[in-house]
């Protein structure tokens, strides 16, 4: 049937599904154990809200879902995509995925403490950052004692790690 014929009120716009965190293309979606669960748990919780979506108006319904289920894919893409890192099983000795670094910022004489996580993990508010931001890549592969060089727009910043941990 043509769109001519068709009510404009009949007309649905789809929905908008708001992208997941950023990954590059061609990166492996490294991601921690904790990082993993959080998934899970997020794909579990979307499940349920889908299971007990309750809107006595079905457009409005059928758009809830479509939202969720657009989420869902996007979610189940992340997850079987995963490559579960073992932070303890990384080289103690160095700055790698999944480690919690304490460094130095030299030329503000202010140190600085966050862990590498992958890309779905991040939350600055919770010092964790995505093992593909400009400051983790400068890190990685430091070690304690190291100096590495970052950009921070057209001024580089000397960093000094000062502590490698891994949970």
């Amino acid at each position: 049937m043509s769109r001519g014929f068709v009510k404009e009120e009949d007309q649905e716009e789809a929905p908008i599904i708001p992208p997941r965190a950023a990954l590059p293309a061609g990166a492996t979606n490294y991601v921690t154990p904790a990082g993993m669960q959080q998934l899970q748990e997020e794909k579990k919780e979307l499940e349920q809200e889908r299971a007990s979506l309750n809107m006595k108006d079905e457009t409005e319904k059928r758009r809830a879902q479509a939202v969720i289920d657009g989420k869902l894919k996007l979610l189940n893409e992340r997850i079987n995509s995963a490559r579960v890192l073992q932070p303890k099983e990384q080289a103690q000795d160095e700055v790698r995925f999944g480690a919690e670094v304490e460094y130095l910022d030299l030329d503000k004489n202010q140190e600085q403490k966050f862990q590498i996580v992958g890309v779905d993990e991040a939350n600055v508010k919770n010092r964790k950052i995505a093992f593909v931001a400009p400051i983790a890549r400068a890190l990685t592969g430091k070690k304690a004692g190291e100096t590495a060089e970052f950009k921070l727009g057209p001024e580089v910043r000397k960093l000094k790690v000062q502590k490698i941990n891994y949970n």
